[in-house]
């Protein structure tokens, strides 16, 4: 056969399209080339597949071979393309079926040995060819699981490049000994769960714990100030716990996204958020992602739908915490590079924990606070305006007292509400808003847009009930993105406490936790 098809998928991003790997058999002298833009990794590809066909007992010809990856204009990255050049390759020579080989997508990096190697993003990648309308892919054993994953596609695992010639018809020598699988090696996934607590375990801080269930139940970002040991970290580590859990198309996208992370995927889609917690070293490019010519999501895409905790804020670089600006307005990381733009989502939420100034400040009047009035200023200036106004919920929290510790072996001492009781709340809170919403593309208060919330929404509570955050407007404590904002934490609380409507009571609540003036 002259020329042989198969097809195999090149993603930008989350973004997959899909590429036709042509394979031409001429005469000549013995030679391989690989063109359609191919980068380094993929250009490697033909001393890997000649030496895995040879070594799997189905050595490629010793003749012309030139590999067309289309279309050409696409760059492509990565090893992924290995099955699907060396399919290719032997289905020109006649070796495998062509018709089998061009009716199935194929993904997996080859070992010199002939064995297939797991790849990064196999999840989004055999989600875009589900979507472009093929029937069947085969993948590396190692990621058939988290290949399976996909509705309405069959998945063929295969461990070898000889397996995949003989699923394809094709007839090779047995080999000498038995080819183990890969195993496939994760990535770390530290910071992707929530660390283990129940909300119960907070004491004291009650306006605190109420203000987290505001967080959660309508989607807001959240600031905690307070000395060292006060319990803003876990406070922050609470919220995940809290909120619902994920819906199908919202678990797809978490498990494309750790995919092309590195993480290993289960055999089921994730059902609780994930949590990220970066340290405070971390750069831009691992904050939003991209970093090199492969673009990989950073810690604010693989906190979508979760929640992005950044400790010690003021600690991290101003550019890094700007970087979040646009997305935590757009929900969409855009990362553009001059051969491609990536995009990945962004609907996290942020949870921010501060200390006042760069000694910890102190509740103690024994030992009071030593940094000068500019120092504090300097210090908290490192959070900008800009990003600061994208902020809905800001907290005092200051330490539990001995007093608060002893209350708590008190016959009538009632603690916190258990992560499940709030979740509860949280949930029938979330299905209000959601009910209210129905018809449009947002699902939670925070998602509206301020200017449909006051006109074509209909959802001002009207000038009584907002004087106090129209006085706060006129007299400039808040700004116009404040003031929507206000608006929609007051109709959070409002959801909350099962009212149909924010009163003047809601709002000013949700003026005070906005301006900071609420002390847990």
């Amino acid at each position: 056969m002259p020329v042989a098809r198969t097809a195999s998928v090149a993603l930008v991003g989350l973004a997959g399209s899909m590429v036709h790997v042509e394979a031409d058999l001429s005469s000549g002298l013995p030679a391989f080339a690989i063109i359609g833009l191919p980068d380094a990794a993929l250009g490697e590809s033909r001393e890997r597949v000649r030496s895995a066909a040879t070594n799997a007992g189905c050595p490629l010809p010793a003749r012309r071979l030139t590999v067309n990856l289309s279309p050409a204009a696409l760059p492509k990255h990565g090893s992924a393309f290995d099955l699907a050049i060396g399919l290719a390759c032997l289905a020109a020579a006649g070796s495998v079926d062509p018709e089998s080989v061009a009716g199935c997508v194929h993904l997996g990096e080859l070992g010199l040995d002939g064995r297939l190697r797991p790849t990064h993003g196999v999840l989004p990648a055999v989600l875009a060819a589900a979507r472009a309308g093929w029937e069947r892919v085969m993948v590396p054993a190692a990621n058939g699981a988290e290949a399976a994953l996909v509705p309405g596609i069959e998945v063929v695992a295969v461990a070898s490049l000889r397996d995949a010639v003989r699923w394809h018809g094709g007839e090779v020598d047995d080999a000498p000994e038995a080819v183990e699988p890969i195993a496939r090696a994760s990535a770390s996934a530290e910071g992707s769960t929530a660390p283990a607590g129940d909300l119960s375990d907070v004491v004291g801080n009650d306006d605190a714990v109420e203000a987290l269930m505001i967080a959660a139940a309508g989607g807001h970002h959240v600031l905690f100030v307070g000395p060292p040991g006060a319990g803003k970290t876990m406070l922050a580590s609470r919220l995940p716990g809290l909120l619902p859990d994920l819906a199908p198309d919202a678990a797809l996208e978490v498990a494309s996204l750790r995919s092309l992370s590195g993480h290993v995927v289960e055999r089921s889609l994730p059902v609780r958020p994930p949590f990220e917690a970066p340290h405070h070293t971390t750069s831009a490019a691992a904050m939003v992602g991209g970093g090199s010519r492969v673009i990989r999501p950073g810690a604010a895409a693989r906190a979508s739908h979760g929640v992005l905790f950044l400790d010690e804020a003021p600690e991290f670089p101003s550019a890094v915490l700007d970087a979040l600006r646009q997305p935590l307005e757009s929900g969409e990381i855009s990362i553009h590079r001059a051969h491609a733009v990536a995009a990945f989502p962004a609907r996290f939420q942020l949870a921010l924990a501060a200390n006042p100034c760069p000694c910890g400040g102190s509740d103690d009047p024994h030992e009071p606070c030593a940094c000068p009035p500019a120092t504090k200023r300097r210090y908290f200036a490192r959070i900008s305006g800009p990003l600061l106004d994208r902020v809905d919920l800001r907290l005092w929290v200051p330490r539990v007292t001995p007093a608060q510790l002893r209350m708590q072996h008190q016959p009538d001492f009632v603690p916190a509400p258990s992560t499940a009781s709030a979740r509860l709340r949280v949930v029938e809170a979330r299905e209000r808003a959601a009910r209210r919403l129905e018809g449009t593309p947002w699902r939670t208060n925070a998602e509206m847009p301020g200017p449909w919330l006051r006109g074509e929404g209909g959802l001002h509570p009207g000038s009584r009930a907002t004087a106090s955050l129209d006085h706060a407007l006129e007299r400039g404590r808040v700004t116009m993105r404040g003031y929507d904002r206000v608006l929609k934490v007051a109709w959070t609380v409002a959801d909350l406490e099962g009212a149909s409507r924010p009163t003047s009571q809601h709002v000013g609540q949700a003026l005070a936790l906005r301006t900071g003036t609420v002390a847990a």
